[in-house]
């Protein structure tokens, strides 16, 4: 198979699809794979060094993905590539359809095989192609959430703790998944006061267990999200239902309740955002206003740290990559039900149901599908 990897081209996305190790693989398996020029310089990997293990390098994003039977991208497409998208191409990448209509349409009408990172699941409900980012964002959400707690960034100018005879400041995580105890891990030795907020009880155990009482864990629920967020000065969302879109978990009335120059960082923004007055935003201009809150709601967040997110995304996606490239994404998804659950677009047909619901669109199973 002949596997294409263009430039990423959102907004200060530097992350890129595979590395140096993950084309020596795939050439070894005896695929072709093409790189775009400068593809991979966001995350200090130079054309020299794919070449050195027998990648091509492909001098435009057209001829790259020309090039290309599968894509491999980290970020979905956006407008300025959908002219790119065509039925006999398989794109292996985050896509994130619930919370982008446009990217769906778009996928539809070229008819794109359209495998998602983000809902590629194994039997325990865990989303291992998304897991490695979001350990990144939910690492980085507690550093970004104290950046801009300071007065010269509109916050309330507090640090997160460490000063004698002076309160930590309070961060409240708004689920314990991967990213959430990622994120209460950080604030914890930053020295914050953490609590974490979910409707799993055995995630909440698990999270009592993990720092020995050094984080508050709650269930979650209406009037105990009021109550801790309001007395937040840093209210990290990292919320997940996969495929679907968050649930709006804090209402712009609560919002208007909070601490003056309180921040709230939404790292479920990929998929819509768990605030109610959430919208995305870009590394060049991360925060807006809310009542006399700041959010900070970029849908790239680990973009911003892309020699280590690169690695550990690519680490992740590659032996399914390789499943793909070996047997074809039918035979492949046949015998691997959980890179199945990530088969998001086929021929026009919307194939995963949560997705489907999102958007409004009658879905079609895999095992349906023909040919």
């Amino acid at each position: 198979m002949r596997i294409a990897v263009p430039l990423e081209v959102k907004n200060n996305e530097f992350r890129v699809a595979l590395t140096p190790t993950g084309v020596n693989e795939l050439v070894l398996h005896g695929h072709e794979v093409g790189i775009q020029s400068g593809a991979g310089i966001g995350s200090s990997i130079p054309d020299e060094e794919y070449e050195a293990v027998g990648a091509t390098i492909v001098p435009d994003a057209d001829a790259t993905w020309e090039f290309g039977e599968m894509v491999m991208k980290v970020k979905e497409p956006i407008e300025e590539e959908y002219h790119r998208l065509r039925e006999d191409l398989i794109l292996f990448t985050y896509l994130h359809l619930a919370s982008s209509s446009e990217t769906a349409e778009a996928l539809l009408s070229a008819g794109t095989t359209g495998i998602a990172y983000e809902t590629v699941q194994l039997k325990d409900s865990s989303l291992p192609l998304l897991q490695p980012m979001s350990e990144v964002a939910g690492c980085l959400a507690p550093q970004l959430g104290a950046h801009h707690l300071l007065r010269t960034r509109g916050g309330r100018g507090v640090m997160m703790g460490g000063i004698g005879g002076v309160a930590n400041a309070k961060v409240v995580v708004l689920g314990g998944g991967v990213s959430g105890k990622s994120a209460a891990n950080i604030a914890v030795g930053m020295g914050a006061d953490v609590t974490i907020l979910d409707t799993n009880l055995n995630k909440l155990r698990e999270a009592s267990w993990q720092w020995g009482g050094a984080v508050q864990q709650l269930a979650s629920n209406d009037l105990t999200v009021r109550e801790q967020v309001r007395e937040a000065d840093l209210v990290i969302g990292s919320v997940l239902i996969p495929g679907a879109r968050a649930p709006k978990l804090v209402p712009n009335d609560l919002v208007a309740e909070m601490k003056s120059g309180s921040v709230l960082v939404d790292i479920a923004i990929d998929q819509g955002g768990c605030f109610a007055d959430s919208h995305p935003t870009t590394h060049d201009d991360p925060t807006f206003k809310v009542h006399e809150s700041l959010f900070y709601c970029v849908a790239n967040i680990p973009g911003a740290v892309p020699h280590t997110s690169t690695y550990a995304l690519a680490n992740a996606t590659l032996p399914y990559a390789l499943r793909i490239a070996d047997k074809g994404w039918r035979e492949a998804m046949n015998e691997d039900k959980p890179l199945a659950r990530g088969l998001n677009t086929h021929a026009g047909q919307v194939t995963n149901a949560a997705v489907g619901e999102s958007l409004g669109k009658d879905t079609i199973t895999f095992a349906d599908l023909k040919g």
